[in-house]
């Protein structure tokens, strides 16, 4: 199983959409850089079919230190969120 690094995606891109790498990649980041910028201003990113991507905040909660089994506090956190939608998942796992 390989792993795809930005310059192999920068090219199957390319192939795939009938232009340069250099526009291609300029696109990626683009597209990198439009998702970030949209999450953190509180919106919900979804690449059809792909994923979804949101801001969420979880709440403060109860838990426990599993060495000593003494209950702490765990405060409120801010979280990024990545979903895998269902066509995403099927394809991928072959269902």
């Amino acid at each position: 199983m390989a792993n795809v690094k930005k310059r192999e995606l920068t090219n199957f891109v390319a192939e795939k959409a009938g232009v340069d790498a250099r526009t291609a990649g300029a696109i990626i980041d683009a597209i990198g850089d439009v998702i970030l910028e949209r999450v953190v201003a509180g919106d919900k990113v979804t690449l059809p079919g792909i994923a979804s991507f949101e801001r969420r905040t979880r709440a403060a909660r109860t838990g426990r230190n599993p060495a000593t089994g003494e209950s702490i506090q765990i405060p409120e956190k801010t979280v990024a969120k990545v979903t895998a939608l269902k066509g995403f998942k099927d394809a991928a796992l072959g269902s």
